[in-house]
């Protein structure tokens, strides 16, 4: 059995928080969120990371990583580039967004060999998460047997305004079948709701309503069906805003009966950094986690 890697996405501009969240500094000891997920997956098990950057943030992550992580974890660094395409296809005039989560990590392609974690670098997850991830990675499995970390729905929203989130439906054994992605999920009158018409009505999901943060064990036959699903995505798509999205190639693969997806339930609390608002929220927990010593008071040293 490969060691399972871990794959970080760290390609994308924050637009709506303001700036390159990946990197904002948020504690007193100047670490930043994917700091904590990587101390987290270096304590269940994975000893090294591949982070997904657009080639000229390169320099600010390695001030960040190389002389800290870099020092416990084995740190590599993969482009996404709009470039990186199939014979037989350019980049379309006036296309500048990238090509989606599925195109990230496939730019790992030629540095991972066997299963990996996918997760965002702007997220906290929690170590039972991380713990769990590994654990499914690290067993016997088949080259189409993944698995998904489950979140409670109100353990992932913010005060600050509307998120995304992916609601998924799971059978009677535990696996995946649906996952619907809702783009407008917020607190309305105390009941967690999602809007389809910009906020003119609001149907309600019920507290405990498993979501996905994004956070996926894989085997390794994932990286040739993203690898093999490209060209094909690339002819049918909007050229100019059209993403290669990693839960629609999963769910496909699911759809198909290609693969199983085995989620696992964490009580683990989700934080990120979708508005500048949140940053004060993040940064206290982080802090109160650290106060409680479920971190040391510096991760790396």
């Amino acid at each position: 059995m490969k060691e399972p890697v871990l794959v970080v996405m760290a390609a994308g501009m924050g637009s709506r928080y303001g700036g390159l969240k990946q990197i904002d500094k948020m504690t007193d000891t100047g670490e930043i969120i994917v700091d904590f997920s990587l101390y987290d997956a270096m304590m269940a098990g994975f000893d090294k990371a591949v982070f997904v950057i657009k080639r000229e943030n390169e320099k600010d992550f390695r001030e960040l990583l190389d002389n800290r992580a870099g020092k416990h974890m084995d740190i590599g660094y993969a482009y996404q580039e709009l470039t990186d395409l199939p014979k037989g296809h350019d980049v379309p005039s006036k296309r500048v967004k990238p090509w989606g989560t599925a195109h990230a990590v496939m730019s790992c392609r030629h540095m991972i060999d066997g299963p990996f974690a996918v997760i965002n670098a702007d997220d906290y997850y929690g170590p039972m998460a991380f713990h769990g991830v590994y654990e499914f990675l690290a067993g016997p499995r088949g080259p189409y047997e993944f698995c998904m970390e489950g979140y409670a729905l109100e353990n992932t929203v913010t005060e600050n305004g509307h998120v995304s989130r992916g609601i998924c439906t799971i059978d009677e054994k535990g696996y995946l079948s649906d996952i619907v992605e809702r783009t407008m999920i917020q607190e309305v009158d105390g009941a967690i709701c999602f809007s389809e018409d910009e906020g003119e009505t609001w149907t309600k999901l019920e507290r405990g309503t498993t979501v996905s943060m994004n956070f996926w064990g894989y085997s390794a036959g994932m990286m040739d069906e993203l690898v093999k699903g490209f060209p094909e995505f690339l002819d049918d798509c909007d050229p100019l805003k059209g993403e290669y999205l990693i839960p629609k190639v999963t769910d496909d693969l699911i759809k198909s009966g290609k693969a199983s997806v085995k989620v696992l339930k964490t009580d683990d609390r989700w934080y990120g950094v979708t508005y500048r608002d949140d940053r004060e929220q993040v940064k206290n927990a982080l802090e109160s986690m650290k106060d409680k010593g479920l971190y040391p008071d510096k991760l790396w040293k």
